[in-house]
C-alpha cells in the first residue's frame, strides 16, 4: 500500500501516532490500549522532542517500530510546536496518525467531579471555565485529527474496541476503516459522526406489539425493516455513496469514516440498517468495518 491513505512503509519502519484530546476524555485508557497493541507509548513528551524520539526508534534495529506520543495541554507551547512537528514528520515520510479523544462538557464535568479532581486549566475559576479554555486551545488539533472518538456514551470496553480497530495489527493491513453506529434521535446525534442518515422514513416496528420488545439485530425485526418499500433501494444507493466518499477520504489521507444511522429510539430501524450496511461492506477490498449500537437498551 502506498501514500498516506494506504499505510505507507515509513522510513526506518517506524509508525507514529499522536494521541491527544480533552482532559477526562480517555487519554490514559487509549495509552494503555496502545501499549497492549505493542506500541511504544510516551506520555506528555514535549513536542520538540518527538522528532528525536522517532529518530531513536528508527535506529533501534527493529526493536521499536510503533511510537505513540500522548499529548495534553501541560506540554509547553503545545499547539504551535506540535503543529510544526507534525508537518516536519510528514515531510520526512513519518506521517503521524492523530487520534483525538473528545466528550461533551456535561460528561467531562461529571467525570471530574466523581474523581474530585480539578481541571489543569481551571486555575481559580470554575471547572467549566477550564474545559472551555482547553477546548479552544485544542480546536486546531481536533480539526486536523485523522480520527476523532467521542467517549461521552462509550464504555471503557467500547473505547478499547475502537482503538484496537484503528491501531491494531489487523488495521494496519487495510486502507480504510469504517465504523457504522446506530443511534436514536431522541438521545441526540453522535458527535463524532462523519455522515448521518435518517431511517425514520421507514415504518416503525415499535408500533407492532410482537416486534416492540425486540431490536434490529433479531431476525424478525431485521426482516420486517428490510422488506419495507424503499429499504432495498436506499441500501443500494447509499452503499454507492459510501464507496464514493470512502475513495475521496483515502485520496485525502483520511483512513477513518464514521457513519451514523438514526431512527427515533435507536432500537429497531437504525440497528437493522446499520447491521445490513456493515454486512454488505465487509469483505470489500481495503475496507475494515465495525458496527456498534449506541442506544440499544436505553429505551
Amino acid at each position: 500500500m502506498t501514500g498516506r491513505a494506504d499505510h505507507p512503509a515509513h522510513p526506518g519502519g517506524i509508525e507514529v501516532a499522536i494521541v491527544s484530546g480533552l482532559s477526562g476524555a480517555g487519554r490514559s485508557t487509549a495509552a494503555k490500549v496502545l501499549e497492549d497493541l505493542g506500541w511504544f507509548v510516551v506520555d506528555n513528551l514535549p513536542p520538540e522532542l518527538i522528532e528525536t524520539m522517532v529518530d531513536l526508534g528508527a535506529r533501534s534495529s527493529g526493536q521499536v517500530t510503533r511510537i505513540a506520543v500522548v499529548m495534553d495541554v501541560r506540554s509547553r507551547a503545545f499547539t504551535a510546536d506540535l503543529g510544526a512537528v507534525i508537518k516536519e514528520l510528514d515531510a520526512r515520510g513519518h506521517r503521524p496518525r492523530v487520534l483525538f479523544l473528545d466528550a461533551s462538557d456535561a460528561v467531562l464535568i461529571r467525570r471530574f467531579e466523581s474523581n474530585r479532581r480539578s481541571h489543569p486549566l481551571q486555575g481559580d475559576g470554575r471547572l467549566s471555565d477550564g474545559i472551555r479554555a482547553e477546548r479552544e486551545l485544542l480546536a486546531p488539533l481536533h480539526d486536523q485529527a485523522d480520527l476523532v472518538v467521542d467517549t461521552s456514551n462509550r464504555s471503557v470496553h467500547q473505547l478499547r474496541a475502537a482503538i484496537e480497530a484503528a491501531f491494531g495489527d489487523e488495521a494496519a493491513d487495510v486502507g480504510h476503516s469504517v465504523t457504522v453506529v446506530s443511534f436514536g434521535y431522541k438521545h441526540g446525534l453522535p458527535p463524532d459522526a462523519d455522515l448521518v442518515v435518517d431511517m425514520r422514513f421507514l415504518p416503525n416496528p415499535h408500533w407492532i406489539p410482537e416486534l416492540r420488545e425486540h431490536d434490529g439485530r433479531e431476525a424478525e425485526v431485521r426482516d420486517y425493516v428490510l422488506s419495507q418499500e424503499g429499504a432495498e433501494e436506499f441500501l443500494d444507493r447509499y452503499l454507492e455513496l459510501l464507496r464514493l466518499v470512502g475513495a475521496g477520504y483515502r485520496r485525502e489521507g483520511k483512513r477513518y469514516l464514521t457513519v451514523a444511522v438514526g431512527c427515533t429510539g435507536g432500537k429497531h430501524r437504525s440497528v437493522a440498517v446499520a447491521e445490513e450496511l456493515a454486512r454488505r461492506m465487509t469483505g470489500e477490498d481495503g475496507v475494515r468495518v465495525t458496527v456498534s449500537h449506541r442506544d440499544v437498551g436505553r429505551e
